[in-house]
């Protein structure tokens, strides 16, 4: 897994977005275990702290769920994992809705596949 941060958003943030593109990608499926705590600050280069909240936020959306003495593992719920996947689908499409419109197409546009004035 691959761990780069930028500047324009919380660190945990960023991580926990990481994890759960892994998730999502299936680089991890239902009922895995995750690294620990431990080998994430590690492979992060970040804190100890900083993981945990960034598993804290995942188990809060319901895609990771914490065995007593076991460690984190993927959640086994089908739906939990389903209903985010198509969220991160739905963010996809609003962020490059957005930037399109911000170069000067619409909606309209886009999904008529037609060329505004200005892009000749």
């Amino acid at each position: 897994m691959e761990f780069s941060f930028r500047n324009d958003s919380p660190v945990y943030l960023q991580i926990a977005s990481i994890l759960e593109g892994a998730i999502l990608r299936g680089e991890f499926k239902a009922g895995d275990k995750l690294p620990s705590v431990r080998e994430l600050a590690m492979q992060s280069r970040t804190n100890i702290n900083t993981v945990q909240k960034a598993l804290t936020r995942l188990e809060s959306q319901g895609l990771i769920e914490t065995r007593r003495t076991s460690g984190k593992y993927v959640s086994a719920n089908p739906e939990a994992l389903k209903r985010q996947k198509k969220e991160a689908a739905r963010e996809l499409c609003r962020t490059f809705l957005e930037g399109m419109e911000a170069l000067g197409y619409s909606a309209a546009l886009l999904l008529e596949g037609e060329q505004d004035e200005t892009s000749g």
